[in-house]
């Protein structure tokens, strides 16, 4: 049975990425924690946020050190509202668990926009499916990864 981490770790190998994928000491079911672990800024840390927007999967990757903006969020991707999605939602759209969800890795791409904060760090950790995985990568990257929009999401 193929695991959301080695959809994560095969989304990573087909774009040729080779940093591989860290495993955490615990789970790091926030920003806050993953940071503490990694020792690394919290506005560093890539959370991969979904919501529904007109009831479809809107994956936000927003910075660590950042809420998203949902008015912006629903401007930007031109519906009237966006709103958090219920863990079953998030499961169904992503493969994923809440407190692990990756940028990818997912059945099948989600609409992502990208946290232009996360430009300000030269490496960037996201999830990598399980909440006690994360893995390196650059902003750049991770919109090339996710083919998503870079835009400012934050407040």
């Amino acid at each position: 049975m193929t695991t959301a981490l080695d959809r994560v770790r095969a989304a990573l190998t087909l774009h040729g990425h080779s940093g591989g994928i860290t495993e955490l000491p615990s789970a790091a079911p926030t920003a806050v924690a993953a940071a503490e672990q990694l020792a690394c800024p919290v506005g560093a840390i890539a959370n991969s946020l979904v919501f529904e927007a007109d009831g479809k999967p809107l994956l936000i990757v927003a910075s660590g050190g950042h809420r998203v903006d949902l008015r912006k969020a629903a401007s930007h991707v031109g519906v009237r509202k966006v709103r958090r999605a219920a863990p079953e939602f998030v499961l169904e759209a992503t493969g994923q668990e809440v407190g692990g969800v990756a940028p990818i890795g997912h059945p099948t791409p989600l609409r992502t926009l990208v946290d232009t904060a996360l430009a300000d760090y030269p490496q960037v950790w996201a999830g990598a499916g399980l909440p006690h995985t994360m893995f390196r990568t650059t902003f750049e990257e991770l919109v090339a990864l996710t083919g998503g929009e870079a835009t400012a999401v934050g407040i």
